[in-house]
């Protein structure tokens, strides 16, 4: 059975930090691309961060960048966000994603978490 279960979420202060944790298990998560997204109300789903299988290289999208690191621990089975600096446009819920691809680069299985709130206070 696959699992993704975020957590880390909560509340706090604009400029405060919050890590956030998604340990899995289910599938062999070493040959997956991990992402964070984030959801805020009457938005569209965005693409956080990506720390990729192989090599680990990272990708972020540019509001986060310098403030947030995505980080992956295989043998835990788990994929970290740590987030500095928060703003209260970071408000969101935050969801884990696993991809494995195909040789060409399409996606053959995808797997998300049920989220977890984070709310930044101005």
């Amino acid at each position: 059975q696959v699992q993704l279960v975020e957590s880390g979420g909560g509340l706090v202060q604009s400029g405060g930090s919050l890590r956030l944790s998604c340990p899995t298990s289910g599938f062999t998560f070493s040959l997956y691309d991990v992402s964070w997204y984030r959801q805020a109300p009457g938005k569209e789903r965005e693409l956080v961060a990506t720390i990729a299988s192989r090599g680990g290289s990272t990708n972020y999208t540019d509001s986060v960048k310098g403030r947030f690191t995505i980080s992956r621990d295989n043998a835990k089975r788990t994929v970290y966000l740590q987030m500095n600096s928060l703003k209260p446009e970071d408000t969101a819920v935050y969801y884990c994603n696993a991809d494995r691809r195909g040789l060409r680069g399409g996606v053959l299985y995808s797997y998300w978490g049920q989220g977890t709130q984070v709310t930044v206070s101005s």
